[in-house]
């Protein structure tokens, strides 16, 4: 078990005490005690209660401090106002650790705030795991552990869950009884005032008896932490995630439930996706890929054969196949000619294969064989619906049959509700995930195989750019002094030159005549930029002129800038315009930007300038600090990639140019985290390179 660990008192306790536990069966104190009992927990239960006495059986010991010896765990099941004393009391009992069940801390206010604070602080100075408050329990299925106010004890299984939604937990006991789904560990974070959802990640990726790890997030406490260990635990075994309070609404109302603060979704999936977690989104596929992943053993490559009773769920299957990056390849000549000699002659045997709906069990053994023979198939999926000659029970059989032994993973689909549920029930026992639709299987089949290539990938290289550290911080020092929010652009510019990034020359200048002088200096052509505090994007404002060829064109261009700025933003205060060197004429436009996310710190973002971004919000998204396969993939990872290749015509652009503006822009946010956020936009760049036309740096 956990023996080892700094998780083993909490999670594989020797000996429990319920402090709080009550003779009075509608009070949680008697839940807690009567769960542990029927549980069948095999080490030493504590009640402790002042009054004494005896509960189920048990000696009631008037405090903690009368306990025959230290307890590993104590469960906490007391009036808010007593719960601090009560830890104090177990510190010096010397407990390792503690689940508090009580609700009313962070999430109602102030004062809730600060007592959960002083009980995190105990916890830290005396060295207590601490889960909760506001926590659900938890339950460990190989001891007979279940320390939790629910009602329902699941099977034994290989499935690991974690959450921070407590009544999320009763819930999901309940449908799991009915599933027939078996967990390890199940465990409810509560507020997160000790144990966080990083901890919990670490103590399951130590867990023998956890094959999978599934978990609900309302938010992180500590995103670097929160990836750094769930990059090592990846590489063990697979986590899957799902991520709420991702919208505005949600975000409200994870604030009013947990007191945590939510974060963004671009942010969120970002980490998930650096980490090597997967993401689903809504319950029922957090279930169906766990149940997959603990039950079949992960595919080689995408190669995936469907055996089927009717053509139309097999068209369903391909469908969904082509946007889960798998295939259908054709059966190679040694497995055509057994389903020829296997099969119909009317049964379609080029995959899917229609082994026609008046199939026989035997029919499906035949199919399923050849397939899981062939050395092209890396997955098999197997469809049934229940036509009036279907031996639904004797196929589930079958199919469990040719599974034993195999080592390719195999799934099914079972469609109908009231004539499938005995074959249904007969695959779930045997372990082999049957769902109601092809769309979910094919989805699980994917996933499984993005872990797969997550274990495969190569080693992450990181990139370190040259740059000046200290002209930076000497500019974003003087922008302090001076309570500056928005870095002047001289300034932005000056920090974009420490970093090195290619930026052409500008000047700034207060007139048109002034902007005829520096152009001469610059040499023409040149862009006119307006630059004004007050307005973040000159497109709003048509404020940018390009290609001026001499002095009329240049002052004619100030006029017709500074007047359009002034009539669209009244309220805005011009501080001049920018005399630009003219970039690559043919060069196509490209924003960077980064933000601070509360949670995981620097986002770094990537899109083509234009609507694609700003209406289809065909945007990229990675977090700092970028390795050089990040940066590769967050180009790669837009929709409108193909432009960027020369597309329509199109001449394809120096991606390695882009990549190196963005390592640039990573190293910069992760030296200066006071840099809130910082946009380049636009970023010329053609076959040739990549410039920065133009910039601005926001700080905190």
């Amino acid at each position: 078990m956990l023996s080892g660990t700094r998780f083993r008192a909490l999670l594989d306790p020797d000996s429990i005490a319920v402090v709080g536990a009550s003779r009075n069966p509608a009070k949680l104190g008697h839940l807690i005690l009567s769960n542990l009992i029927r549980a069948g927990y095999k080490g030493k239960l504590y009640p402790v209660n002042p009054a004494g006495g005896e509960i189920e059986g048990l000696r009631v010991y008037e405090r903690a401090a009368a306990l025959p010896a230290p307890p590993d765990l104590a469960v906490i099941v007391l009036p808010r106002e007593q719960v601090l004393e009560a830890m104090v009391e177990l510190a010096d009992a010397r407990v390792g650790a503690i689940c508090i069940i009580t609700a009313g801390f962070r999430e109602t206010g102030r004062d809730g705030f600060e007592l959960e604070t002083a009980m995190a602080e105990l916890a830290r100075r005396r060295d207590i795991t601490l889960l909760g408050p506001n926590s659900l329990g938890l339950i460990n299925t190989k001891c007979g552990l279940n320390a939790t106010i629910a009602q329902a004890f699941p099977s034994e299984g290989s499935i690991a869950f974690f959450s921070q939604s407590g009544a999320l937990c009763s819930a999901i006991l309940d449908w799991a009884d009915g599933e027939n789904l078996g967990f390890s560990k199940f465990i409810s974070l509560g507020n997160k005032a000790g144990v966080s959802e990083a901890d919990m990640i670490e103590a399951l990726g130590d867990d023998p008896d956890t094959k999978v790890i599934i978990g609900y997030l309302e938010s992180v406490d500590d995103g670097e932490k929160f990836l750094r260990k769930a990059r090592l635990v990846t590489e063990k075994k697979p986590v899957i995630m799902i991520k709420a309070g991702t919208t505005r609404a949600g975000a409200r109302a994870t604030s009013s439930h947990t007191g945590s603060m939510a974060g963004n979704l671009a942010a969120s999936t970002a980490a998930f996706r650096q980490s090597g977690i997967i993401e689903v989104h809504d319950l029922e596929e957090l279930f169906d890929l766990a149940r997959a992943f603990a039950e079949q053993p992960l595919p080689a490559g995408p190669n995936l054969a469907v055996v089927t009773n009717s053509g139309g769920p097999g068209i369903l299957a391909a469908d969904a196949c082509e946007g889960a990056g798998l295939n259908l390849p054709r059966p190679s000549q040694k497995t055509l000619e057994a389903l020829t000699a296997a099969l119909p002659p009317f049964a379609a045997i080029y995959n899917p294969i229609d082994i026609i709906g008046d199939a026989p069990a035997e029919r499906y053994r035949a199919a399923l064989e050849a397939v899981v023979a062939d050395e092209f198939t890396h997955a098999v999926l197997a469809l049934l619906t229940p036509t009036a000659s279907a031996r639904i029970e004797e196929t589930a059989r079958t199919i469990i049959e040719v599974a034993e032994g195999c080592d390719k993973p195999i799934f099914t689909c079972f469609m109908g509700a009231m004539r499938i549920g005995p074959g249904r029930d007969l695959l779930i026992k045997a372990g082999i995930p049957c769902y109601g639709y092809p769309e979910p299987a094919v989805r699980a089949i994917s996933a499984m195989l993005a872990h797969r290539r997550w274990l495969d990938r190569p080693y992450p290289v990181e990139v370190c750019f040259r740059r000046d550290v200290g002209r930076a911080k000497h500019v974003l020092r003087q922008a302090r002094k001076l309570g500056l929010q928005e870095l002047p652009f001289a300034d932005a510019m000056d920090v974009a030159m420490a970093y090195e990034l290619p930026v052409p020359e500008s000047r700034l200048v207060r007139t048109s005549e002034q902007a005829v002088r520096a152009a001469k200096k610059i040499g023409y052509p040149v862009a006119l930029k307006i630059v004004s505090p007050h307005i973040p994007s000159r497109r709003d404002v048509d404020g940018v002129a390009v290609n001026l060829r001499d002095p009329n064109e240049l002052r004619k261009a100030w006029l017709d800038i500074t007047i359009r700025a002034q009539r669209k933003r009244p309220d805005a205060y011009i501080a001049g315009c920018l005399v630009q060197a003219m970039g690559p004429v043919r060069a196509m436009e490209v924003v960077v930007r980064f933000t601070q996310d509360p949670q995981f710190g620097p986002l770094i973002s990537f899109c083509i300038a234009g609507p694609s971004a700003e209406v289809l919000h065909d945007v990229s998204h990675r977090l700092a600090p970028l390795t050089l396969q990040d940066a590769q993939d967050i180009v790669r990872e837009i929709k409108s990639f193909p432009l960027l290749q020369g597309a329509r015509g199109g001449a394809a652009v120096k991606l390695a140019a882009i990549e190196d503006i963005l390592l640039s822009m990573s190293q910069m946010a992760t030296d200066f985290p006071e840099i809130r956020e910082a946009e380049l936009d636009p970023v010329l760049v053609d076959a040739e390179g990549a410039l920065v036309a133009d910039l601005r740096l926001t700080i905190g």
